[in-house]
């Protein structure tokens, strides 16, 4: 190991300043690439009216933009170790600032989407790159003050998006969202260019075509599948849900034996033989579904059920989104000095206390507590996601650290919009179901059933939570020489 990546140059977290301004460089773009992610969520109401495209056709906007990271993150592993860190990031922001740019100019529907695809390109590639830059230069005992560091960003970013969101599109055009976004782009491209240095080993790893084209119908089916349900296009047992997740359930099973057999797989599927690994990767999965579901679920009971505008709605996690921040860094030093197993038990206890606080809302709850609430639970999320990441991949030996960051990335993308899919479902037929029967133009009527959805929907989330409680007393810190250790991963002969 070398001084840098020992940290040991200026007794800083990243090892040196060189180390601090790449990964400074590196947050700044990995901040404006989510935040525009998530700004988009209030504002697609306004899009559908300005440029007359019915929510069956406007819902592609978000899937198509899921579809694009999720076929594209199983590939960063091989990117990663292709290509250098400055060539790659710099293609990530220019690829996200031109699509931003069509989006802000795009006339209709289709070069909006086309805006949106570029962008999820760029974003697909950033926070995979960064994860793997920050392992490869920061020692492994500071590892969570530097994942904390990041986590500032990381998490305060779909945090604010829409409240920001909620501020522009009451004010001005919905291109606002893009337009204001491209300087800060254009900017973190300049500034990568002049100060960004390569700080990770390249090779010339070779691709297995019918492995990438595995991944791309394996991990493209669940989530075209997952979000067509989430998105309202079906029951989680129509034909246009189930059909696309057979066929990304099929792949995924020849894609996961063809990875065991190859010499130089796309995705080294071995780093779950590390048991910490293997451990922390579904108790993450976990927590996104309900996170990713919670994010949408809220804003439609404050929009829908007690009729508040989407300033509001979106205001509600402004606090949790802030203390977010705050409490990111001082987590990542909790985890350099105790590890993650206690962090992420007391998150996940919050989680699900939140979880069954939102299930029990009525119409009457106070907006107050149901920013409290909210507040409380990106506090939980914030104790343990950063630290049950970095946990993990310090299980890892350096060479599946991409792999790592890979695998988790892409797992973590499609939990989400399975989540999300099942939970919405899950409101929906508990909706219907409440309603037979009854007069569907009582106001009162729709509004218990609502009601009597999201219930359902958060007890789910609930239950999910409470089984990753459970599984979190089984972690346990990764050491230094359980990674040595690892370090022969062994590979078949052919």
């Amino acid at each position: 190991m070398d001084k840098e990546r020992q940290g040991t140059g200026d007794g800083s977290t990243f090892g040196s300043r060189s180390n601090f301004v790449v990964v400074m460089v590196m947050i700044l773009g990995v901040f404006v690439a989510i935040l525009n992610e998530t700004l988009l969520n209030v504002a697609l109401p306004k899009i559908m009216e300005d440029i007359g495209v019915a929510p069956s056709k406007a819902q592609w906007l978000s899937t198509g933009y899921l579809l694009v990271i999720g076929v594209l993150i199983p590939m960063t592993a091989y990117l990663m170790r292709r290509f250098t860190t400055r060539s790659l990031f710099l293609t990530a922001m220019g690829l996200f600032s031109a699509g931003t740019l069509v989006a802000a100019v795009a006339p209709g529907f289709e070069l909006l989407l086309l805006g949106r695809v570029l962008q999820a390109s760029g974003t697909g590639l950033l926070f995979p790159l960064l994860t793997n830059v920050v392992f490869s230069i920061v020692a492994l005992e500071k590892r969570g003050s530097a994942m904390g560091t990041i986590g500032i960003v990381i998490t305060f970013a779909p945090a604010i998006g829409p409240t920001l969101s909620g501020i522009i599109v009451e004010h001005f055009s919905w291109r606002v969202l893009f337009y204001s976004v491209i300087p800060i782009a254009l900017f973190v491209m300049a500034f990568a260019y002049l100060k960004l240095k390569n700080v990770t080993e390249t090779s010339r790893p070779r691709i297995d075509v019918f492995s990438l084209l595995l991944s791309t119908l394996g991990f493209g089916g669940l989530v075209y599948g997952a979000s067509s349900a989430g998105e309202g296009h079906g029951s989680l047992l129509s034909v246009e849900v189930l059909a696309p997740i057979a066929v990304g359930a099929a792949a995924l099973i020849l894609f996961v034996i063809r990875q065991l057999r190859l010499q130089e797989p796309l995705l080294e599927l071995r780093a779950f033989k590390f048991r910490i690994f293997s451990l922390s990767t579904p108790i993450m999965m976990v927590v996104m579904m309900a996170m990713f579901s919670a994010m949408m679920l809220l804003p439609l009971f404050l929009q829908n059920a007690l009729s508040y505008t989407p300033l509001e709605a979106g205001l509600v996690m402004l606090p949790g989104g802030i203390l977010m921040g705050i409490m990111s860094p001082i987590t990542g030093r909790l985890f350099d000095r105790f590890g993650a197993k206690w962090l992420c038990i007391i998150g996940l206890g919050l989680i699900g206390h939140t979880l069954i606080q939102f299930a029990f809302m009525t119409p009457s709850t106070n907006y107050g507590f149901i920013m409290l609430l909210n507040t409380l639970l990106m506090l939980g999320i914030s104790m343990m996601m950063m630290p049950v990441m970095t946990n993990a991949l310090n299980a890892l030996p350096p060479k599946l650290y991409a792999h790592g960051t890979a695998i988790i990335s892409t797992l973590q993308q499609v939990s989400g919009a399975i989540g999300t899919a099942l939970l919405v479902t899950v409101m929906s037929i508990s909706s219907e179901r409440y309603m037979e029967g009854k007069d569907l133009n009582d106001p009162g009527i729709q509004l218990s059933g609502m009601m009597e959805g999201m219930k359902n929907a958060f007890l789910i989330a609930f239950l999910l939570i409470a089984a990753a409680f459970l599984a979190s007393f089984l972690l346990k810190r990764a050491a230094r020489q359980e990674q040595e250790e690892g370090e022969g991963v062994p590979y078949p002969s052919h």
